[in-house]
């Protein structure tokens, strides 16, 4: 699991805090990974597996996701045309910023 950037709160203290919500890294390690388990997506994204459950359930509900069982295992089928739901981006379908993460990131070379 990665580490985040801290800023310093008002009284001193570090605040840690992200530009995607939980909802987005998890549909981004599912992009990234269809058959992948809840434990290692909760992994990647810094959640309990209960809490990766529970956002899977709400990106299931609200169509972003579709659950599929293949023997004992889940894949997962992502929905690119879902729009944003906050009225300021409910323009944009989340297929733009799948792409940013996922597709983009495997042209580029490795860094060394």
């Amino acid at each position: 699991m990665a580490t985040m950037a801290t800023t310093a709160g008002e009284n001193g203290s570090a605040r840690n805090w992200t530009f995607l919500t939980n909802h987005g890294h998890v549909l981004l390690a599912i992009a990234r990974n269809p058959t992948a388990r809840l434990r290692d997506v909760a992994d990647e994204v810094g959640v309990t597996e209960r809490a990766a459950q529970a956002i899977v359930a709400d990106l299931e509900a609200g169509g972003y996701l579709r659950r599929t069982r293949v023997g004992r295992r889940n894949e997962y089928t992502v929905n690119p045309s879902g729009h944003f739901r906050h009225p300021a981006e409910a323009d944009q379908q989340v297929g733009a910023l799948l792409a940013l993460f996922t597709e983009e990131s495997a042209d580029k070379p490795a860094e060394e």
